[in-house]
């Protein structure tokens, strides 16, 4: 029998995988590094929260070089600081386009700097991936896509969400008091769930703004305790409900009920007049979110590099999450297009569900909006929990009230 040249080295090769029992190594990335360019708000009032963001993508472009990177190149990722200022953030991604000439772009944090990059990306006709934008009746371009899964009618969608689930307490409310930042998206969400808490019947006994950036929380706290509700909604982003929440104790004042819209989630697990308060989430570091194998490895990596940098909470919650899900966004559309053209990547992220640690997401719908997947969780022993839909609740879990 005549044996060629090919097949003995096919046949050593299939040997040497039989013997070793282990699958095959990523093929090492070759050429110049893909560059992919983003800000966070690394300093400001937003960077309690960009930081666990800084922390997902290290540990995601780690985890797909490791991979062999995409279209065998090695992933860089060039992030730098707005300071949380949109406006900043507008100008360092005309940077990133212009004068660093990134391959693509990655969203930042926050409603404002995604805007401001939203309209970079439009100008360049880059695609945009995001994790956390709140108003999607703003999001105009079509090559933007949102790993915040609140479908494009949140501010009822949500809001439903939440006052179905206090119908579960052993006293639903009956009175509310909402206040709130007039920061864009939390303002936005505030106004939809005050109207939502009227068409439901409840009493609205407080109303109140307060500017972004504030600091000053006593006024508000003793406001709010002289009108006594049922029920707080707290429209607050970053540290300012932790604040909000120390004003009230100094003033011995406690809500039987508090809702958070997007606290910084670790700081609000370690106070402890943040026991038992309610927020929004997409995902939590327990089952059955954690039997997806792919987040039960996230879980793991985050753990170990949050706790190595000192973060306040080492857990994966709704932050790292949506993070992490928009990293997965993008890869899904580089390999599913085969090409770094943005526009076929657009259309390929379109046309397709992509498979993330919250599900399935789609891209098909009004704003390139899909399902709106959020749920309600609460502050239970330190940590969070979903309890709502009771589906997805952390085992034993459900609404705990003082």
């Amino acid at each position: 029998m005549t044996i060629t040249r090919r097949r003995i080295l096919s046949a050593a090769g299939a040997a040497a995988g039989a013997l070793s029992g282990l699958p095959a190594l990523a093929q090492a990335p070759a050429g110049a590094p893909l560059r992919i360019g983003s800000t966070l708000a690394l300093t400001g009032p937003l960077s309690a929260t960009a930081l666990t963001h800084k922390l997902v993508g290290e540990i995601y472009v780690e985890q797909v070089n490791k991979r062999g990177g995409l279209m065998g190149r090695k992933v860089e990722w060039l992030v730098k600081d707005d300071q949380s200022k949109p406006d900043l953030a507008r100008t360092l991604y005309e940077q990133l386009v212009t004068s660093d000439k990134v391959d693509l772009l990655m969203g930042p944090y926050a409603t404002g700097a995604i805007l401001s990059a939203m309209g970079v990306a439009q100008r360049y006709n880059k695609v945009l991936v995001h994790h956390t934008f709140g108003i999607p009746s703003l999001a105009k371009y079509d090559m933007q896509f949102p790993a915040w899964s609140l479908g494009p009618d949140p501010q009822n969608t949500v809001s439903n969400s939440l006052f179905d689930m206090l119908q579960t307490a052993p006293k639903p409310p009956k009175t509310i008091a909402i206040v709130t930042s007039k920061f864009p998206s939390i303002h936005f969400m505030s106004l939809g769930g005050r109207e939502v808490a009227k068409k439901r019947g409840l009493q609205e006994v407080l109303f109140l703004e307060w500017d972004f950036g504030n600091r000053d929380f006593g006024p508000i706290a003793a406001r709010v305790k002289d009108a006594n509700p049922d029920l707080v909604w707290i429209g607050d982003i970053g540290l300012e409900g932790n604040m909000l929440l120390d004003a009230m104790k100094k003033i011995d004042y406690t809500p039987p009920l508090h809702f958070h819209m997007y606290p910084a989630p670790g700081p609000m697990t370690k106070n402890a007049d943040g026991d038992k308060a309610l927020s929004v989430t997409i995902f939590e570091e327990h089952p059955p979110f954690t039997s997806n194998p792919v987040a039960a490895e996230f879980v793991k990596a985050f753990n170990e590099r949050a706790k190595a940098a000192n973060l306040p909470d080492t857990s994966v919650e709704v932050q790292a999450a949506a993070s992490y899900t928009a990293w997965q966004i993008l890869e899904a559309g580089i390999k599913g297009a085969n090409s770094l053209d943005d526009r076929k990547i657009a259309d390929y992220l379109k046309k397709n569900r992509i498979d993330t640690i919250q599900g399935k997401l789609r891209f098909d719908g009004a704003g390139n909006y899909g399902d709106d997947l959020m749920k309600i969780k609460q502050v239970q022993g330190g940590t969070w929990k979903v309890i709502w839909p009771t589906q997805f609740a952390a085992p034993g879990a459900k609404l705990q009230t003082r």
